[in-house]
């Protein structure tokens, strides 16, 4: 039996970044055969390499990686060179590049996804699901996961949009929902400190990065979701469980992110919410498993 080629992830450490290179590599992963490995590229610029040497094919995500990418252009030539986001201008160095609708990036080397790659299976929202079975279970059902980003170049967490997002959960557990909630670095302290005092109710799990993160166990267990609409992972993450998912607007002009909103709505992925739960099915988002399907092909 032919062994799967040894697939490299290269990223730097921040976790948005880094699980697109690993999620398209675990893809493209179970498509080959493949094993994956990670090298990475520390805050001082020192790169971490695996023990597996000579990568068949390599995946890049962030700007870090371009750098990288290089140099290893030249000491593995005969591996397959992918990045993940727009390289901005170093559209030859790379065999393909993996970049979301919202970029319009006309190139032909170029593969357009919804969103942006990610690392959820069904066995992995089960299995993270089962990890954290006794603390879910002191959470009655119907269960609604809220998961909150923060500010970004476009978009601001005005105080009006965060006692929006407070007043969202608060409604949520007087219409009986149990709550799980999640904030990012990038949530402002104060609607930090208020959501986690919804905690005091029994029906509410706030996670605020003590401990093992029950993140993908939120998304297995939820009934429905709440995302703000910042984050593109996360709007990507939510729409791969097919579960009614609703966007929290924040303050700004999305600019060409609102691409992304009209796609998973034309999915009918995500829905503005209009003060009632809805019910209603749609096919998941697994742009993740399509695009390492066509690299998979291409490689053939």
């Amino acid at each position: 039996m032919t062994e799967g080629p040894e697939i490299w992830a290269v990223a730097d450490t921040r976790r948005g970044v880094e699980n697109q290179a690993i999620g398209l590599a675990e893809a493209l992963a179970r498509e080959t055969g493949g094993q994956v490995h990670r090298a990475v590229i520390r805050d001082d610029g020192y790169i971490t390499l695996p023990d597996a040497e000579n990568p068949a094919i390599w995946i890049g995500c962030g700007r870090p990686a371009i750098g990288v990418a290089k140099q290893h252009r030249k000491n593995y030539p005969h591996a397959r060179f992918i990045y993940v986001q727009d390289p901005r201008g170093q559209y030859q160095l790379f065999d393909a590049i993996v970049a979301p609708i919202h970029d319009r990036l006309a190139r032909k080397n170029a593969l357009a996804m919804i969103g942006s790659p990610n690392r959820l299976t069904d066995a992995r929202l089960h299995t993270e699901r089962e990890e954290f079975a006794d603390r879910l279970a002191e959470l009655p059902t119907p269960r609604a996961a809220m998961l909150i980003g923060g500010p970004n170049n476009r978009l601001k967490m005005t105080a009006a949009v965060q006692n929006s997002i407070l007043e969202r959960g608060q409604w949520l557990l007087e219409e009986g929902y149990s709550l799980m909630i999640t904030t990012s670095r990038r949530t402002p302290a104060p609607l930090v400190r208020a959501l986690s005092s919804l905690a005091e109710n029994h029906r509410c799990w706030v996670y605020r990065g003590e401990g093992e993160n029950p993140y993908f166990a939120f998304l297995g267990a939820a009934d429905l979701i709440f995302v703000t609409e910042d984050s593109t992972n996360m709007l990507t993450e939510a729409a791969f469980t097919g579960k009614p998912v609703y966007s929290l607007p924040l303050h700004g002009n999305p600019g060409k992110f609102r691409l992304l909103h009209a796609a998973l709505e034309a999915r009918d992925a995500m829905r503005p919410f209009l003060g009632r739960i809805d019910s209603w099915t749609y096919e998941k988002l697994d742009e993740t498993r399509r695009i390492a399907k066509l690299l998979a092909n291409s490689f053939n």
